[in-house]
């Protein structure tokens, strides 16, 4: 097999790496907001949940919350699961690393002075507007270092799509390497996943000086 023939075999899998990064971050960064405000509820059960739900990510791999949710459903409720594999693999993907970024939403939003809270109850601010208006976007900027790390790890554990049989980038390359006796796949996929990550950071450090608004 030549390397075009590679290159053209493989990118498929890329696109479909791509497809897993982008619907990830679509669906973990704004459930991330939502329970890390349902971490810090007035509600102690509510409290609880989040605290157990977060536990149980981060105490556990993610290959093995990716196996859960394929098999669970025919395991519980004997679904088919035949058409399954690709929604049970962005979910897997989207509660996993929502869970990582309601902690580093949480550590941004505790990081502000409770001063400012005060301030703004006094100008007349709802909780909804000071919370929209003054802590965001503060919160936004202290973490966005933070959310990068997460953003360049999340393009490399893509490669965990392989567990379910999905048909990425890295998953190809093992296929191709078996069959052709070559290095060559890994190599490419290697790069790609250099690329990736390194226009991942050039985003978000173009987006880090942008919000840099003191200097």
């Amino acid at each position: 097999m030549t390397l075009s023939t590679m290159l053209h075999t493989m990118s498929a899998g890329m696109l479909r790496t791509c497809g897993i990064f982008i619907l990830t971050l679509i669906g973990s960064l704004p459930l991330g907001m939502i329970v890390a405000l349902l971490r810090k509820s007035r509600f102690a059960l509510v409290r609880g949940i989040v605290r157990v739900y977060i536990s149980i990510i981060r105490g556990t791999p993610l290959m093995l919350q990716l196996l859960v949710w394929y098999f669970g459903p025919f395991y519980l409720f004997n679904w088919n699961i035949g058409s399954w594999r690709f929604p049970a693999l962005i979910i897997g993907f989207v509660v996993n690393y929502a869970a990582y970024f309601a902690e580093i939403y949480r550590g941004g939003i505790e990081s502000i002075p409770v001063g400012q809270h005060e301030a703004a109850e006094v100008l007349g601010f709802t909780k909804t507007q000071t919370f929209m208006r003054i802590i965001l976007p503060q919160v936004i900027k202290t973490i966005l270092p933070s959310v990068t790390n997460e953003v360049i790890t999340l393009v490399k554990d893509t490669s965990l799509a392989f567990t379910l049989a999905y048909q990425e980038v890295f998953s190809l390359s093992k296929q191709i390497s078996a069959s052709q006796s070559s290095f060559m796949p890994f190599l490419i996929a290697g790069i790609f996943y250099f690329i990736a990550n390194y226009v991942v950071a050039f985003i978000m450090e173009r987006i880090e000086k942008a919000m840099n608004y003191y200097k």
